[in-house]
Order: structure tokens, then sequence, then C-alpha cells
């Protein structure tokens, strides 16, 4: 652990009591969530109700106002005991996001202490079946009726589709690329339609389902912000809580895997000394501890950056690549090292993490997309950063108003895809 690296106590008493409730509430259920499959509406709710939503909500608000390294920490902490329950915790703050920089002051009183206080469990819905990553080329619509809208179309990959109480729904209202524009839609609406929930891989407990919208009807009140600030609603939210969040997630899989391997390899004997003595074991577990350090350093250094108001876009996109596939090489190792052993659900937990820590790479977008997003930044050729105009977690400014819009991100960019998981 690199405790000293930028965590004040507060911080340091905050990991702690995470990590406390962690694991005496999470920690016993997850062989029933590995068991079942299915989605843990209690426990989700029960993690909500420690008031974790709020960590990036302002205090005005019910929030903790803590910022976005204390809700890394919160996410790592509940990922190296349960990826799917640090998996619900981010994208429940992705959903967050979008009311903090984009919700008018009704929408923020009547909901962000609602989430702050885990009443309210939120979503962000912009993936679709046939676009995927391809934002501009959703088809779900949004069409002026009156007073209100009608929403038809159908999102996937919905991180909490199955848990939220409010889904932020991007839609197209126009042609062109400022013709998308986001709302608020209650999941109990009328005309809102979830699928059966279906398991993946990993990440067993946590729902990322599919949505549909058969002519919803929502008011006008509960557009976020204008008609055409639905693009900046979904990169913003990707970029500066998508990727970090799945950075923790990432984070506490790694710690997880290195915690289970040296246990393994200090109790397993080989040629009558633990299998830890072995040199080729040794390096393999170096390998993992300097890749585990690499790691929490580029993932805790950009979120400083990002709650001391600096700009830090390079700096979230890095620390996701890193993470994401830091976690895979180590998983990989761990399996090696445990062998046979490591296939068994019920002789370690490496298989699961495994598992798991392949569901972080697509999301916010994967490593190639991670990679262009570099070479923009190396190049000199990227846009004004996310980091700046959103530069403060809970004090908004005019620079971070809906009207205040950058230059339009190409199609074909990374964002739909990773928003949910």
């Amino acid at each position: 652990m690199v405790d000293g690296y930028h965590l004040t106590p507060r911080h340091t008493r905050l990991r702690d009591t995470v990590r406390a409730f962690t694991e005496a509430e999470v920690r016993p259920r997850v062989p029933e969530l590995e068991a079942n499959r299915t989605v843990a509406h209690d426990l989700s709710r029960h993690i909500a109700r420690q008031g974790w939503l709020g960590v990036t909500i302002d205090p005005a608000y019910g929030g903790l106002g803590l910022g976005h390294l204390a809700k890394t920490l919160i996410i790592e902490e509940l990922s190296r005991v349960s990826a799917a329950m640090g998996a619900m915790l981010q994208a429940s703050q992705l959903g967050t996001a979008k009311i903090i920089h984009f919700g008018s002051d009704t929408q923020k009183r009547t909901w962000l202490p609602a989430i702050a206080a885990g009443d309210c469990l939120p979503t962000i819905a912009v993936t679709e079946p046939g676009s995927g990553s391809h934002v501009l080329g959703m088809t779900t619509t949004a069409v002026r009726d009156g007073d209100g809208y009608l929403l038809t179309g159908r999102k996937t990959f919905v991180g909490n589709s199955h848990i939220a109480d409010v889904h932020g729904v991007v839609a197209r209202t126009d042609p062109g690329t400022r013709g998308l524009t986001a709302f608020l839609v209650e999941a109990d609406r009328p005309g809102v339609h979830l699928t059966s929930h279906q398991p993946s891989m990993g990440l067993h407990g946590f729902s990322f389902g599919e949505i549909t919208f058969d002519n919803c009807r929502i008011p006008a009140t509960n557009r976020l912000g204008a008609e055409g600030d639905g693009l900046d609603v979904a990169y913003s939210s990707s970029v500066l809580y998508g990727r970090p969040n799945l950075t923790a997630v990432a984070l506490g899989i790694h710690q997880a895997i290195l915690d289970t391997t040296i246990a393994y390899a200090t109790k397993q004997q080989r040629y009558g000394k633990p299998l830890a003595d072995l040199p080729t074991i040794r390096q393999r577990i170096g390998a993992m501890q300097s890749r585990l350090m690499t790691a929490r350093l580029t993932a805790y250094h950009a979120v400083h950056l990002l709650d001391s108001g600096q700009p830090c876009d390079a700096e979230l996109i890095n620390a996701k690549l890193i993470n994401a596939e830091h976690a895979i090489d180590s998983a990989r190792a761990a399996m090696d090292i445990h062998a046979a052993h490591g296939l068994h659900p019920t002789q370690s937990s490496i298989e699961r993490y495994f598992r798991d820590a392949l569901h972080i790479v697509a999301p916010a977008g994967t490593s190639d997309i991670q990679l262009l997003r570099l070479a923009e930044h190396a190049l000199g050729t990227t846009r004004q950063p996310w980091s700046t105009r959103f530069h403060s977690p809970i004090a908004p400014t005019a620079a971070n108003t809906p009207g205040n819009v950058e230059p339009t991100p190409p199609a074909g960019t990374d964002t739909a895809g990773s928003l949910t998981c």
C-alpha cells in the first residue's frame, strides 16, 4: 500500500471504515452471489445506505463532498472483496455525475439528497445494440409532444439496470452532432420495460442489462441541460467518472489477486518448502507487486489532480489503461502460480478475479481507445480537456454550465459501451 500518497487522515479513516464494512457485510455474501448469479438487490441497497453514493455530492444536498480520491478509495475497497458491488457503486456514480454537472437547481434538490442517502440508485443509459461505442449512431428518439417528450428505443449494457430508480437516458431529438439530448427517466414510469437479467461471465450480483422505452412520456422538466447537450452529458460522465471509477474497480481486484496469491504460495508446499521460496514464483510475485504499485500510483495521482482542479484527462486515460491491463496480467500470473487449483471456485477465488478483471477492459473505452486518446495528447491534437471544463466535483462555475460547450468529439469515439459496468 502507498498510504501516504495524497491520502489525508480523513481519507485513511474513510478507507478503514469501508474496509471493515466490506469484510463484515459483503464478504460473507460473495459465495451466494457466485452461486446464484442473480442481481444482489438487498445488498446493493444496504451498501447504498452507507451514504457513499454521495461522496462527490455537495454537503448542501446531503453529500459527503469529499471528491474523487475518496470515491476511488471506496470503490477500491468494495472491489477488493466483491468487484460486482464495486461495479454497482461505480455505475451509480456515473448516474450521479450527470445530475451534478447538468441538473437544474430543482433536479439537484429532488435527486441528489435521495442519492446521497442511498434511497435512489441512478444509472446512465447510452449504449445501444446497433451502435455500441458510436454514440452518434444511436437510434433512440425523444420526440417533442406538447409539454413533454415521447421516448422510444432500446438501451443495452446499462449498469444497475435492474435495481435503479432513475435512468439518465441520452436520445436523439434532432439530426446532426448536436442532436442528442439527455433526460431523467424514472424506472417506474409507464413505457419503461426491463428485459430479464442475463448472468455474464463475471461480476455476479451486478446487473447491466437492457431497457426498452415504448412511447414513454417524460415531462420537459426531466430534461438534463438544454436540447443538444446529450453528447456532453455522455462524454463528461464517462471521462470524469467512468474512467476513474473503473480504474478503482480494477485496483481493488488487483489487490485481491496479490493477497490471494501470496496466501496460497506461502502455504502450499513444494519440494519440502513453501512454493513462495522458489525463485521463479518469487519473480512472478515481484512482478505482480510492481504492477500493483504502478497501477495504484497512476490511479491516485489522476484523481488527486482532478480534485485539485488541474487538467488531467491524459492521466485519467492512462490510469484506466494501466489498471485494466495490469490487473489482467497479474490475474494470468496468479492463475499460473495456482495451476489447476486456480480453476476451481471452491478451492480459490483467483478464477473469479480473472473473470471480473476482464469486465473492466471494454467500459469507458477499450485499451486500444485509451492508446488512441493518449496519442492525441502526445501529438497535441486533443480537444479542450473535460477535466478543465468540469474541474470541481461539487462547485460548479460559469465554465461548466450546460451552455458552455466544446467542439463535438468525432463519431465512433469511446463513450457508449463505456458507461455501463
